[in-house]
């Protein structure tokens, strides 16, 4: 069994140059691709598999991030081919209004490039705020599965991996005036909305918990963990009218979650939550870890291989995996 994972999948976007995403079509294609190497999972098939532990042959599909683009263009495709997916949602833009870090940091790539956001970001990085640069995990184990240039690396590994909290949000403000000036950023319906969430869930869909602000959990006190994910359990099933049983994890990798996050979605009585590890599912994982499941990233398999902004024609580069 093979759960694919996805982000961004979309028609070109205009204004944003370097932006990393799948573009609609080549979803599409990579979709009948599967159909013939492979074949899909139902959806009560799949739930079987995680009640009962034996895994089943085919692919799965989950979609991270609650993104606007996910009703806009995935559902209508997944509709007309007659598949479902698992969509996993962060739950902090419903109460703030206001795009995710780990967001304006895809937006500040796609505007600016890997070169000049690292360059800008280098000017502002003082070694005090770098708490976190010291683990050896987020130095070897991040990005181990995406194409970025050393450039890139580096952004997202700074802010998102070895900042201190306290002072990223002021380095992301600065670094989004410089990227749009004017401050017109595609930030208006970036998210997929409520009623959208519950008509997704209506139409066959499922929805998960991808906490609520996006953060790496192995960073969080034990205290911090629970609060992202009871929250955003709650806020889910209040939006979305049906219980939550489904988590994965913000970034992904072992590096990004400890084994007290496991058992923390254990007590919430969350049935399975997904990893980044490019591997099957066995009944072995359903059996003995199902809060770790592993994924591939789309990039993995043919048509998955994203354009950068509005290249659709250019070099191809792999979609923007978590974070």
């Amino acid at each position: 069994m093979k759960a694919i994972m996805y982000h961004y999948v979309r028609p070109v976007p205009e204004g944003l140059d370097y932006f990393r995403y799948l573009h609609i079509d080549q979803f599409e294609r990579q979709l009948k691709w599967f159909a013939g190497q492979y074949g899909f999972v139902e959806r009560e098939e799949f739930l079987d598999a995680v009640r009962s532990g034996i895994a089943r042959d085919g692919v799965v599909l989950t979609f991270d991030d609650g993104l606007a683009d996910h009703y806009a263009w995935v559902l209508p495709v997944l509709e007309k081919h007659g598949l479902w997916g698992i969509f996993y949602v962060p739950t902090g833009p419903y109460r703030t209004q206001k795009l995710l870090d780990v967001h304006q940091i895809h937006l500040i790539l796609g505007r600016l490039g890997g070169v000049r956001a690292a360059q800008a970001l280098s000017g502002m990085v003082r070694q005090k705020m770098l708490t976190h640069a010291h683990v050896t995990e987020f130095r070897q184990e991040t990005y181990r599965w995406q194409d970025n240039d050393d450039a890139t690396n580096y952004f997202k590994r700074t802010l998102n991996y070895y900042i201190a909290s306290e002072h990223r949000a002021a380095l992301l403000a600065k670094l989004m005036q410089e990227a749009f000036p004017t401050g017109a950023h595609p930030s208006h319906q970036f998210y997929v909305s409520a009623a959208e969430l519950r008509s997704m869930g209506e139409r066959g869909m499922l929805i998960g918990s991808h906490s609520v602000t996006h953060p790496v959990f192995s960073k969080l006190s034990e205290a911090e963990q629970e609060s992202e994910i009871r929250d955003s359990f709650d806020q889910l099933e209040k939006m979305t009218g049906d219980r939550i049983t489904t988590f994965c994890y913000p970034y992904g990798g072992f590096h990004s979650f400890t084994g007290k996050t496991e058992c923390l979605l254990d007590q919430i009585g969350c049935l399975w939550a997904f990893n980044v590890e490019p591997r099957d599912i066995s009944s072995d994982d359903l059996r003995l870890r199902p809060q770790a499941l592993p994924r591939y990233d789309c990039n993995v398999f043919p048509f998955g291989q994203a354009s950068c902004g509005s290249r659709l024609g250019g070099a191809p580069e792999p979609e923007t995996a978590p974070g």
